[in-house]
């Protein structure tokens, strides 16, 4: 089997297990060809879990899930020197971190210190701990939740370090049709005892070489200067928005860092390679763009006295940056 036909079996079989969210699927696809990390936003029960769940199941890859409380401390994640009274010296015992695939789930319901312990270890790929170094797995994949109804007892996390994610993504209610699907298959998981049971081996469809054979092609792919002057461009414009219409003069106090631009250039490029193509096209920098751009934009008050939403300003400039 070709690198790019098991990928497309693992979204097939992604997209058969996981009804209705089908961007959430593509978008953990693009996040793990572009060696990227994900904050998903969304409401209880929309298949976050079973999703990550899922792709570490398919994966050669573990995985762990580590709810966010305000009384977690950073050691609960990122593991602690455990003192030997045998021998009188000290062991590191690694946390929930040191694995393929973390799901954080609830992401701000946990303080500052511990939210910085998790997006250092993401930034860096590594954990210190006193005077020792110790690196992460090279496969290395963060899911951050968030629930957008609910901020009582919550600690936003701060736009300087929403920049460290990738992507992202905001999901919505599946469509009637496919709730019924979801019905039928939860009452089949149901009678077969498949909701509890354990990722069997053969369940395997891409390996981790696979997977860093499959960057290594990602970053292959042809990119026009013009398209590349493009993401430039689109990015420049979340600085300033104002030479694209006097309505949008004032509404950003911040716009995207050129971390932005990596980001949307790395994932146009997955978007490209899961599509079958060996080229990026303006399309799939228009697609990502929001889910790239929307956590990196800070609005201004008379944005947000407008109700003016950054997804509002970004389709805007996807529609007056001009298209190479």
């Amino acid at each position: 089997m070709s690198l790019h036909a098991a990928f497309k079996q693992l979204a097939a079989r992604l997209e058969a297990e996981v009804l209705g969210q089908p961007q959430l699927v593509e978008r953990l696809l693009i996040g793990l060809l572009a060696d990227g990390h994900l904050l998903v936003e969304g409401l209880p029960g929309l298949a976050k879990t079973r999703a990550i769940r899922r792709l570490a199941a398919l994966l050669e890859a573990d995985f762990h899930r580590i709810q966010f409380t305000p009384d977690l401390l950073p050691a609960d994640l990122t593991g602690s020197e455990v003192f030997r009274p045998q021998d009188g010296s000290f062991r590191f015992e690694p946390g929930p971190v040191f694995h393929n695939l973390l799901l954080a789930d609830e992401i701000n319901r946990a303080p500052a210190k511990v939210q910085s312990a998790l997006l250092e270890a993401m930034a860096e790929r590594q954990v210190t701990i006193g005077l020792a170094t110790h690196p992460l797995p090279p496969l290395f994949l963060v899911m951050a939740t968030q629930n957008p109804i609910e901020h009582e007892g919550t600690y936003p996390l701060p736009e300087a370090q929403l920049d460290r994610f990738l992507l992202h993504v905001r999901l919505d209610y599946p469509e009637a049709a496919v709730e019924r699907e979801i019905l039928r298959l939860a009452r089949a998981e149901a009678r077969a005892g498949l909701v509890a049971a354990a990722p069997a081996a053969d369940e395997r469809v891409v390996s981790q070489e696979e997977v860093f054979a499959a960057r290594r092609a990602v970053l292959e792919l042809h990119l026009s200067p013009d398209l590349e002057d493009y993401i430039v461009a689109l990015v420049a414009a979340t600085r300033a928005p104002q030479r694209w219409g006097d309505e949008l003069s004032g509404r950003v106090r911040y716009g995207a860092s050129p971390r932005g631009a990596i980001a949307l250039e790395r994932c146009a490029r997955a978007r490209a390679w899961l599509a079958g193509r060996d080229y990026v096209s303006p399309e799939d920098v228009q697609a990502l763009a929001p889910d790239v751009l929307r956590h990196r934009i800070l609005p201004s008050w008379e944005a947000e006295a407008e109700a003016l939403t950054v997804d509002a300003l970004v389709a805007a400039l996807i529609e007056r940056v001009p298209v190479p």
